[in-house]
C-alpha cells in the first residue's frame, strides 16, 4: 500500500464516549501504531540521538543557554505535547527546518530490517495506520529501514493533524476521519506514552501501552515490546 499523509482541518465536537470492556468477541477493524519507541524499542539509542539533536538545535539555531535547555525542552513537552510546538509558539521556529535538523540521523546505525515484526504485522487482518507526532518524512524513513512501510495504509503525522497533536482531542478525531473509522471502539492505539493513550480512550479508542508490562498505567492492553502482540492480544487474529 502507498504511504500517504493527509491534511485535514480539526473536527469540532466530541466522538462517542469510551467503551470500557474489550473481549474476544469484539471485532477490531483498525489499528493505529505510534512510531518512535513503539515500532522499535526505546533502548536502541535512536530516540536518545534525536533528543541530542533537539538540544543542539535549541542551543545552536535558537541560542537558548545550555543551562536552560533541558528545563525549557521539558516544559514545552509537558505544555504542548512536543518540543516543536513550544518552539513554534515562543520562538517562531519553522517546522520544516526543525524537523529536517533533528531527524538528520543515520537510521541504519540504530535500526535494521525487522523480519519478525513484518511477519506479525502482515498477518493482521485489520487496517494498519501509523499515527505519530513526528513528520511523515521521518516516519517513512523509519518504516523503510524496518522493512514494513508497505504494510500500512498511510501515515497520519503532525502535518495531517495540523499540529493538533496527541493527546489533543482533535488529533484522534482527525485520525479516525482519515482512516474512515466510524466506530472508534473497534480500533486500538498502540503507543509508548500513557498521556497519548488516555487521550485516545477519551475519544472511544481501545488502548495498548507498548514498553510496559503489568497494570501500572491505564490501558486496555500491555505489551513489553511490539513483538509480543500475538501473545498479548491474540483476539486480533480471531476477530476478522
Amino acid at each position: 500500500m502507498q504511504v500517504i499523509g493527509i491534511h485535514l482541518e480539526p473536527v469540532p465536537g466530541q466522538l462517542p464516549a469510551p467503551v470500557s470492556v474489550y473481549n474476544a468477541g469484539m471485532q477490531f477493524s483498525t489499528l493505529f501504531f505510534d512510531l518512535d519507541a513503539t515500532l522499535y524499542p526505546a533502548s536502541n539509542g535512536l530516540w536518545d540521538e534525536i533528543r541530542e539533536r533537539i538540544y543542539q538545535f535549541m542551543r545552536e539555531e535558537i541560542g537558548i543557554p545550555e543551562a536552560e535547555i533541558t528545563e525549557t525542552r521539558d516544559r514545552y513537552w509537558t505544555t504542548y505535547g512536543t518540543t516543536l510546538e513550544g518552539l513554534r509558539v515562543h520562538h517562531q521556529v519553522n517546522p520544516a527546518d526543525y524537523l529536517a535538523y533533528v531527524h538528520d540521523i543515520p537510521l541504519g546505525d540504530y535500526l535494521q530490517e525487522d523480519r519478525d515484526l513484518r511477519e506479525i504485522l502482515a498477518s493482521l487482518p485489520q487496517n494498519l495506520w501509523v499515527f505519530t507526532n513526528a513528520d511523515r518524512d521521518h516516519a517513512g524513513a523509519v518504516l523503510d529501514t524496518l522493512g514494513i512501510r508497505d504494510l500500512f495504509a498511510g501515515i497520519i503525522d503532525l502535518l495531517a493533524m495540523d499540529f493538533a497533536i496527541k493527546p489533543q482531542p482533535q488529533a484522534y478525531q482527525i485520525a479516525l476521519r482519515i482512516a474512515g473509522v466510524e466506530k472508534p471502539e473497534r480500533s486500538i492505539l498502540f503507543d509508548d506514552l500513557p498521556p497519548n493513550l488516555l487521550g485516545a480512550s477519551s475519544q472511544g479508542l481501545g488502548t495498548a501501552l507498548v514498553g510496559k508490562d503489568g497494570q501500572g498505567e491505564q490501558a486496555d492492553f500491555y505489551l513489553p515490546t511490539i513483538h509480543e502482540l500475538r501473545d498479548k492480544i491474540p483476539q486480533l487474529w480471531s476477530d476478522s
